[in-house]
């Protein structure tokens, strides 16, 4: 049967994207202050030492929405939910470091853990990464979380037509294989990495629990530049 906007990428897609939450959850990382960093607010920041391993793995998925230089030295990697809703203060913050930092490159990935709404919304922007690059997939995340309310499948699919994308045709490309499995492993390096909340955040070798706020974030990428640590 076609898939329809209303039955997209239903319960099977959200059964295996946290069946692959799950899978990870044995090898997740510890978190607690490995660096002393606050947030915005002077809260405490939880962070951890990440292995290499993993995280020079990040850099080779599939579907990951890059802007930025793609030669910069540093690169912050957000993981995140549409519907998460700090995600979407998150989301203006981090479109504003774009925007004051042009040597800092940004990658968006997908981490859909809070519902099956979640990711129908994945799915379809990882098809319009696929159909139309990343700098509309850039345009797409600062729409969706732009904008109040649930994000679910027929919302994502409205906003990449939007975007010039004839629906059944991104419906296609976001029930493909392709864009299945782009989307289980940014969902396994997710939960490798012990990044179950969202947003999080891999900024060299350093992940990071939650939304510090936009100030603090500036300073963790300045001082890994300079020591290739959250603070020096």
């Amino acid at each position: 049967m076609p898939l329809t906007r209303r039955h997209l990428l239903a319960t099977s897609a959200a059964a295996a994207a946290a069946g692959v939450a799950l899978a990870g959850a044995a090898r997740a990382q510890s978190y607690g202050q490995r660096v002393a960093v606050t947030s915005d607010e002077g809260r405490a920041v939880a962070n951890s030492v990440l292995p290499g391993e993993i995280t020079g793995q990040i850099a080779s998925l599939r579907g990951v929405t890059y802007v930025g230089p793609r030669e910069a030295e540093t690169t912050l990697y957000e993981f995140f939910d549409f519907n998460c809703p700090y995600c979407r203060k998150a989301a203006a913050d981090v479109i504003a470091l774009h925007a004051a930092d042009p040597a800092l490159r940004i990658g968006l990935v997908q981490n859909p853990i809070l519902s099956p709404q979640s990711a129908q919304a994945a799915k379809v922007a990882l098809a319009v990464q696929r159909k139309l690059g990343s700098e509309a997939a850039w345009a797409f995340y600062g729409q969706l979380l732009g904008k109040p309310g649930k994000i679910d499948g027929p919302g994502a699919l409205a906003a990449g037509t939007a975007l010039g994308i004839a629906g059944p045709d991104l419906e296609t490309i976001a029930d493909s294989d392709e864009v299945r499995e782009a989307l289980k492993s940014q969902m396994r390096i997710a939960a490798d990495l012990g990044l179950y909340a969202t947003p999080s955040y891999v900024l060299g070798n350093a992940g990071i629990l939650g939304h510090p706020g936009a100030r603090a974030m500036a300073k963790m990428i300045a001082a890994t530049r300079r020591c290739d640590r959250l603070a020096c």
